[in-house]
């Protein structure tokens, strides 16, 4: 394994965020803050709890997964679209490193990225909202692995899109709606029987769900499947990852 040369992509891509620091990290807990403001002061106060949690408390886990999937997937877009853009993406791939070594360089800083974002926006939202955590040690597991997975996917997305405007139409068009009918501002349990079901294939209510378990012990569905979900996702994009790099699809042309 070639530390080094992870070391240099790793820092490579942490000291971008630094020359970024309003867009990558103020503008996300921002955004954040003024939805505790509205959904958790403004209409939380006048709602009821929600599963024995207050409704601003409640939202918490779905606020930070949203943040945490939409900033995963553009810092890993970006950081590897960049390099093909300019045509630097060559001479990484010239150089002694090998596929693995590349993922982890430029994954792992994406996924570091949307942790230390994570953690900034737990720490905003205790000025508004006093919550605690139930499962502090499933807590950090489900965010490093929702944070490592949606980075691996923006990855993907990174190396299929061939323009900027590619790089925003999966994040905008598919992660975003889902997440906000994933149960991220409610219990999918509030819903008709019907929309109950057809909300299960919406593979967004399996992390929303497992990480709120973490927050408060409650679930809409089973944390061992929330769980599966995600790793289960982890794995596909694992192997569409092998297989880009094996054709060299969209890599090398």
């Amino acid at each position: 394994m070639n530390w080094h040369a992870i070391r240099a992509i790793y820092l490579f891509e942490m000291a971008r965020t630094g020359r970024t620091l309003m867009e990558s990290i103020a503008s996300p807990i921002l955004t954040t803050s003024l939805y505790f403001v509205v959904f958790g002061a403004a209409i939380g106060s006048r709602m009821g709890d929600i599963d024995g949690i207050s409704y601003g408390a409640f939202i918490i886990p779905g606020l930070l997964m949203l943040s945490l999937l939409g900033e995963s997937i553009s810092n890993a877009s970006f950081g590897i679209y960049f390099p093909k853009f300019t045509g630097t993406i060559y001479e990484v791939l010239s150089a002694p490193i090998s596929y693995l070594e590349i993922v982890i360089g430029y994954v792992g800083a994406a996924a570091t990225k949307s942790v230390i974002l994570g953690v900034l926006i737990l720490v905003t939202a205790r000025l508004f909202v006093d919550y605690q955590i139930a499962h502090p040690l499933w807590m950090v597991g489900f965010l490093l692995l929702t944070a490592v997975t949606f980075s691996l996917f923006g990855f993907i997305i990174g190396l299929w899109a061939d323009d900027f405007q590619k790089l925003q139409l999966i994040p905008l068009m598919v992660i975003t709606p889902l997440t906000f009918l994933g149960g991220a501002f409610y219990s999918i349990n509030m819903l008709p029987p019907v929309w109950q079901k057809v909300t299960l294939f919406n593979p967004v209510v399996y992390l929303i769900s497992g990480f709120r378990w973490s927050f408060y012990g409650v679930a809409d569905v089973q944390v061992g499947v929330s769980l599966g979900m995600v790793l289960g996702f982890m794995l596909v994009c694992l192997g569409l990852i092998w297989w880009i790099f094996r054709t060299g699809y969209r890599l090398k042309a």
